[in-house]
């Protein structure tokens, strides 16, 4: 493994959630917010493709009648708002659904054949998916990370990530939450104990 560079053979790139329900399904100035954030990842997607980089998309796949979702209990809601009935804790939007536009991936970013689905229950890439044995059959031990939200699904692929021995690259341009403060601690504080943050200029150069 080189500190300033990827082999190409051993590195993977992941898309973390980068759906229609989420980006094109967003009110106009969220999705204005997060045009850079969708081009950078084109970027990156494109520069992996011409490097003959796997590609890799974690998307949320639940059933139309969401009984395979689980409401926590929990304090707040995904803006660390109290809950005004605690005992009664909402859903924070309609989860993407199996075969639905919601659920699709960005056309800016649509998949090709020969990349990976990696359809997820959970907030974790990993968690009871087809990522890490796809990842061990192409002998990849860095992935390079990008897309939201930063605080959670993010967040818990880089745990587990990092759990399971992976070296990570994330893409500090093209990672994005609604929450600034929640994105910033993590980008600044917490992943880079566990990775390397870099730019997309960056990580584009870090593929020569």
């Amino acid at each position: 493994m080189s500190y300033h560079n990827l082999d190409k053979k051993r590195t993977g790139i992941l898309f973390f959630d980068m759906l229609n329900v989420y980006f094109r399904g967003a009110d106009e100035a969220s999705q204005r917010l997060m045009e850079p954030i969708v081009a950078n990842c084109v970027r990156i997607m494109n520069a992996g493709r011409k490097a003959n980089i796997p590609i890799f998309y974690a998307k949320a796949d639940h059933r139309p009648d969401y009984i395979d979702c689980f409401t926590q209990v929990a304090d707040t809601d995904i803006h660390g708002t109290p809950w005004p009935d605690p005992a009664h804790p909402q859903r924070f939007m309609p989860p993407p659904t199996q075969g639905s536009w919601t659920g699709e991936v960005i056309d800016e970013l649509k998949p090709q054949s020969g990349d990976y689905i990696i359809a997820k229950h959970r907030w974790s890439a990993f968690h009871q998916t087809h990522l890490e044995l796809s990842l061990r059959t192409r002998r990849i031990d860095t992935i390079v990370l990008a897309g939201g939200s930063t605080e959670i699904g993010i967040a818990s692929t880089v745990y587990s990530a990092r759990d399971s021995d992976y070296n990570l690259v994330i893409i500090t341009d093209a990672c994005i939450s609604p929450n600034k403060d929640c994105h910033d601690i993590f980008m600044k504080r917490i992943f880079p104990r566990v990775a390397r943050m870099r730019t997309t200029d960056q990580v584009i150069g870090m593929m020569g």
